[in-house]
């Protein structure tokens, strides 16, 4: 198998693996995420070989730390768990005018106190 389908089947299963993962998100913040990551993943599709590879170690960090919190959801349902952690100032520091505008995006509709819809579980609209 060559090195770019290998990569391919990389990116996918990480890719599948962080939608799988929003399954344990709160709806609105599933919504928020699950189009997030398919533009971001659309996004980085032609990039360099470097970038791929940054875009690569980033999604899978947060994947992994996304992945302890589902875990923790999941064994304490009774408890609040705070989805997400702190973004480094450093890691501010070296992101592009373009990649702080998107940040700054993200973060605006994640804090939204009014959504713009409502977003039901399928279990909610049966009732």
């Amino acid at each position: 198998m060559s090195s770019s389908m290998l990569h391919l089947l990389k990116v996918r299963s990480l890719y599948k693996r962080i939608l799988l993962l929003h399954r344990v998100l709160p709806v609105e913040l599933k919504a928020l995420g699950d189009q997030y990551v398919k533009d971001e993943f659309r996004r980085h599709k032609s990039v360099n070989p470097a970038e791929a590879r940054q875009f690569l170690k980033e999604w899978e960090s947060y994947a992994s730390v996304l992945g302890q919190q589902a875990n923790e959801k999941i064994s304490n349902p009774m408890d609040k768990v705070h989805f997400g952690k702190s973004f480094p100032e450093q890691k501010l520091n070296d992101l592009r005018e373009e990649q702080l505008g998107q940040l700054h995006e993200l973060m605006q509709q994640a804090t939204k106190p009014n959504r713009q819809f409502n977003i039901y579980e399928e279990t909610e609209l049966k009732k």
